[in-house]
């Protein structure tokens, strides 16, 4: 799953990076659920000599509402979407196929159960050091009281052969080359994009410990990425050996 992430790169490298004009924003280092998250989307068929872009930039709830929801209040939170069944799901079947996006990011957090100790949060983020574009789902939701809201939710994949010693679960990450094809929901249905759910490869990212700082959605600032060392596994003694054949 994805529960956290961060975007930290400038608007001018997001910007280059996805093809989409976006308006200036500060850092953000520990992005939750419920709050505003940037996605991009196709602009839709352009008039023939256009100057208007293809892509455009919108921040959307991170939480995604399917437009049939009566109650909210009583809805549970979406904030993934499992890529497997999206496409045939009530919750989440017309948005994967009119409704697709890229979300941008600089990298996520995830959490690998210790037992009685909790769990030990990771810094993930791409080797290179690059932006990365996450597939997500984005739906308009209408409230009762005639205002609209728009949501998204993250697409996920099962975990790569390293995020996989973490969690089960990681972000589908859509590569530069697939943007247009998985973004053109007007020629493209949920089957001409299945290749572009498969989990990246296993030296794709790198994980990095860090503190539970990143637990508290208080903590905005930077330091939530420093590394930590993790104390090594005590081993268990060794028995002694035995001296039964001394005299022999």
């Amino acid at each position: 799953m994805c529960g956290r992430f961060a975007l930290t790169h400038t608007p001018e490298l997001v910007e280059a990076a996805l093809g989409a004009p976006v308006e200036a924003f500060p850092p953000r280092y520990n992005i939750a659920p419920t709050q505003p998250i940037m996605v991009v989307a196709s602009s839709g068929p352009r008039p023939a000599g256009s100057n208007l872009p293809d892509r455009h930039a919108l921040l959307v709830r991170w939480g995604f509402i399917p437009d049939w929801v009566k109650d909210v209040k009583a809805f549970p939170l979406l904030i993934n979407a499992r890529s497997e069944t999206a496409a045939t799901k009530a919750s989440f079947r017309a948005a994967m196929r009119h409704r697709r996006v890229l979300i941008p990011v600089s990298g996520f957090y995830e959490w690998k159960g210790t037992g009685s100790k909790g769990a030990q949060p990771y810094w993930i983020r791409p080797r290179d050091g690059g932006i990365v574009a996450f597939g997500g789902l984005m739906e308009t939701y209408a409230e009762p009281g005639g205002s609209e809201i728009d949501t998204a939710a993250i697409l996920t994949t099962a975990a790569n052969s390293q995020i996989a010693s973490i969690h089960a679960r990681m972000p589908v990450v859509v590569r530069p080359e697939h943007y247009a094809r998985w973004l053109d929901c007007v020629r493209s249905e949920p089957r001409d994009v299945a290749d572009i759910l498969e989990p990246v490869e296993p030296d794709f990212f790198e994980a990095i410990p860090i503190s539970d700082k990143v637990n508290k959605v208080a903590n905005i600032g930077p330091d939530i990425q420093d590394r930590v060392e993790i104390a090594a596994k005590p081993q268990p003694p060794k028995k002694p050996e035995s001296r039964q054949f001394d005299l022999f």
